[in-house]
């Protein structure tokens, strides 16, 4: 697609924010503790007041108003210059959800701090609720004035720094597991709710939740009781986008990188990319990456003109797409690069440790592809 003027120099200032503040591996090393963070508040702070923080956000909020082009400019340029705020994609996931269904009191407050620089979790997954999300037991018991929870959530990203988290809860058993599910604002330190994180491969990114006895008032219900599957739904176009617009960013900056290395090694007497294999192999990397583009964009692109229709077929590909395309250039990076792609000296593994998970969260590959397919009829 071709993008606006206004748009092309949106890209531009982020590109020129990252490379300002986070060019230099010594820069990034100060807002990450020498990489042991993967999101840094100081960072992210300085962007939200720019006001990318609400970029898609109402402006009755602080927000710009912006739409799903917009956020993937934005999510693309920052990964593709590594600003370490992995934060984001799920504070732009959670925060459309409350916006779409929270109530006044609570929009106000929840938006208005992320307008600020607030980061926000969301918990879906349970150790019996993965793929299967709908088969959770996490339980809120309604009580006199408010709800009690009890139960464990696995998987949460961004818990261990967020302000809040909506959680995804079961309040009644029909028999059928996507009814009598209900969103729930958790504020972080609210009693009764423990955060454990997991230690994983890209570092502390995830954590377990344990709520015993967490009591929340009736105004911590988030849209209607027992339409929470349905309201996950309705978010899923710009969640899976989101997560592809992030992983393009990752998928060209790591082309990038190899491409500087592989043409300033020499071996043989020559520049290892000028041999054919790796000549070859960097023109289909490009191919893919700039077909992952063109549907990325699509895709936000429809969903911009089409503000209420499901798009599952579409974001299904988007994600897919980009991921696998993001995982396939992190590694045959490392591979070309030999040794040194494997030394922390680089960032190429950096970008290899967070290209593999995105294949698994937000909705495995797997998943993607049988959406994808139930769409054919199939």
């Amino acid at each position: 697609m071709k993008f606006t003027q206004e748009q092309q120099a949106f890209a531009a200032s982020v590109a020129d924010f990252c490379q300002r503040e986070v060019g230099t591996r010594e820069q990034r090393n100060r807002y990450t503790k020498d990489g042991t963070e993967l999101h840094s508040r100081e960072l992210y702070q300085k962007m939200a007041d720019l006001g990318w923080a609400g970029i898609m956000l109402p402006e009755a909020y602080g927000g710009s108003g912006a739409g799903n082009v917009e956020m993937c400019i934005l999510l693309e340029e920052a990964m593709r210059g590594m600003a370490p705020i992995g934060g984001i994609g799920p504070t732009f996931i959670t925060a459309l959800a409350y916006n779409r269904f929270a109530d006044d009191q609570l929009k106000k407050e929840v938006l208005t701090g992320v307008v600020n620089g607030d980061a926000l979790s969301i918990s879906m997954s349970e150790p019996e609720a993965g793929s299967d999300v709908a088969n959770l037991t996490c339980r809120a018991e309604k009580v006199d004035g408010g709800w009690i929870i009890n139960g464990q959530k696995t998987w949460c990203s961004n818990a261990h720094f967020a302000r809040s988290i909506l959680l995804i809860a079961r309040t009644s058993n029909t028999g059928k597991k996507h009814e009598g599910i209900t969103q729930f604002h958790i504020p972080a330190d609210t009693p009764g709710l423990e955060i454990k994180g997991i230690d994983t491969l890209g570092g502390r990114e995830v954590n377990d939740l344990y709520f015993t006895d967490c009591r929340v008032p009736d105004s911590a219900v988030v849209g209607d009781v027992g339409n929470g599957w349905n309201q996950l739904m309705a978010g899923l176009n710009t969640e899976r986008l989101i997560l592809a617009a992030m992983q393009l960013g990752v998928a060209e900056r790591s082309f990038a990188d190899t491409l500087a290395f592989i043409t300033e090694r020499k071996q043989f007497g020559r520049p290892i990319g000028s041999f054919q294999t790796l000549r070859h192999r960097m023109a289909d990397l490009a191919t893919e990456i700039e077909c992952t583009k063109q549907l990325v964009y699509s895709v936000a692109q429809l969903a911009d003109d089409n503000p209420t229709k499901l798009l599952p077929r579409e974001a299904s590909m988007a994600k897919l797409k980009a991921t696998e395309t993001s995982k396939r250039m992190t590694i045959d990076a490392m591979q070309m690069m030999g040794g040194y792609g494997y030394a922390t000296e680089f960032d190429a593994e950096r970008l290899m440790r967070g290209a593999i998970i995105s294949t698994v969260y937000g909705g495995t590959n797997e998943i993607q592809r049988d959406i994808i397919g139930k769409t054919f009829g199939l």
